[in-house]
């Protein structure tokens, strides 16, 4: 990895020289990057049906330690690095919005599984979790966009603060629907 041991002139680092000195800035970088490794591998073990039937406390634990991380670690850090980031107000808008949906996703999973109401967890949990994939995406789109196309870093930047998380969005909202549409289709009955 490429912050191991502690490294403030590496990769995404590099454009990030201007914030670096600012200690909430860093302490949020590091703390983002470190915490969300839970997070994706946590999340993930989130939607295997098998743990869920054979091993429910499990799940619960999983759950536990992705929405924990969130909610209390990985979803402030990230939006107060939102706050700074390169590529002005489009930028930041599209940041910040990332990190607002996250936590937000994030709370009602929670408060749904809380009330039983798992139809409405489930949705919730698939849209955290495409928030959480932004972080794959992004680079994905960033990859993409630089091996195709001549454009300047900050207008690439600009396009992947969207690119991240918006299609994530729309999929999620469309793996969301389309699952519990089949599902109550084949069984006949509501999902709960």
């Amino acid at each position: 990895m490429t912050y191991i041991p502690y490294n403030t002139d590496v990769g995404f680092l590099r454009i990030k020289q201007q914030y670096i000195s600012i200690d909430h800035w860093r302490i949020a970088f590091f703390i983002h990057v470190y915490a969300s490794i839970w997070v994706l591998l946590a999340g993930f073990t989130q939607f295997s049906k098998k743990l869920l039937r054979n091993r429910p406390k499990l799940h619960r634990f999983f759950g536990y330690i992705y929405v924990i991380d969130v909610l209390l670690i990985t979803g402030p850090a990230g939006l107060l690095m939102g706050f700074y980031a390169n590529g002005g107000l489009t930028s930041r808008i599209g940041f910040v919005a990332l990190a607002v949906l996250w936590l937000f996703f994030t709370g009602m999973a929670l408060i749904k599984a809380k009330q039983k109401d798992f139809k409405a967890h489930r949705r919730y949990m698939i849209r955290s979790y495409a928030m959480t994939l932004s972080a794959l995406t992004l680079r994905a789109w960033k990859y993409a966009i630089n091996n195709t196309m001549e454009l300047p870093p900050m207008d690439v930047y600009r396009a992947v603060a969207w690119l991240g998380w918006v299609p994530n969005l729309i999929i999620a909202e469309w793996i969301g629907r389309t699952k519990i549409f089949w599902i109550e289709r084949i069984t006949g009955k509501g999902v709960k």
